[in-house]
This record gives C-alpha cells, sequence and structure tokens, in this order.
C-alpha cells in the first residue's frame, strides 16, 4: 500500500521541533543526519550550519514525518505563509484528545478539538513552530484515513 509521509522545512530549529513532536507520539528517531555528516571537498558545510539538520525522520505509525533545517544560503522558510496542514487521524476520542492537546501546546488553536458538523470528532491549530496540523477521529474509519 502507498503511504505518505510529509517532510518539514525549518529555520535552524528542526531538532528542537522533531523533539517535541517524539515527545507528544513517542518512539525514536529513525534517522538524523547533520551537515557536518556529508561535509566533504565538495559539499562545504560552513562552521555556523554544522550541528543543523539535513535529515531526520520519525516513524509514527505506518508512516514517516520527516525534516530538515534549510541552509542560510537557500533563504529562510516563512512558516506563517505556509497554508499545508499536516492530517492526524486517530484511532480513538481520547487519542484524538491527547495528540491535538499535546502538538497544540504553545500553539495556536484555530478552530478546538470537538465533534463536528460533518460527523467526526476534528480540531485544527498551528503548533508552537508555526506548522500546521488537523486531528481527527472518524468512528467510520477509526484511523484508517
Amino acid at each position: 500500500m502507498t503511504t505518505i509521509n510529509p517532510y518539514i522545512n525549518f529555520n535552524g530549529n528542526a531538532e528542537e521541533a522533531f523533539t517535541f513532536y517524539k515527545s507528544v507520539f513517542g518512539g525514536e528517531f529513525a534517522q538524523i543526519t547533520r551537515f557536518k555528516d556529508m561535509a566533504s571537498s565538495e559539499f562545504q558545510v560552513s562552521e555556523k550550519e554544522a550541528n543543523k539538520i539535513m535529515h531526520i525522520a520519525l516513524p509514527i505509525g505506518k508512516n514517516v514525518l520527516m525534516g530538515n533545517d534549510v541552509p542560510e544560503i537557500l533563504g529562510r522558510v516563512n512558516e506563517n505563509e505556509n497554508r499545508s496542514k499536516i492530517s492526524v487521524s486517530a484511532e480513538s476520542k481520547e487519542e484524538a484528545d491527547r495528540l491535538f492537546n499535546g502538538l497544540s501546546s504553545g500553539g495556536n488553536v484555530e478552530m478546538p478539538i470537538a465533534d463536528s458538523p460533518w460527523g467526526s470528532y476534528f480540531g485544527m491549530f498551528r503548533d508552537k513552530y508555526g506548522i500546521e496540523w488537523t486531528v481527527d477521529f472518524d468512528p467510520k474509519y477509526k484511523g484508517q484515513i
């Protein structure tokens, strides 16, 4: 079965953000690669960016949340302009509440989690790193969408 794995760009705080996501979802990082790990004569890395994240991966269920820090030479990522959302489908209302409350901590809730007019238990927010999320529990699908 095909899976879709979100990939998020950060401005130097990818490790902090992913440590936060790990505290909510649990699990262990599948990979952490820093820019210094890839340095060579062909790929010069400044001392300022050596410890920044080139790639990080956190398995969540059958999917993987991935991200990196964008090198300064490529410019800053404007997280507040990013209108894409990461959608999380929970297997129960309790799990939806736990994920919503954990991920939205320190962020900005746009729609509190509650029963929706379309029949699911749904909430929407921007986390403290500027990333937009939706959390949903639909009893018809129980985390399958």
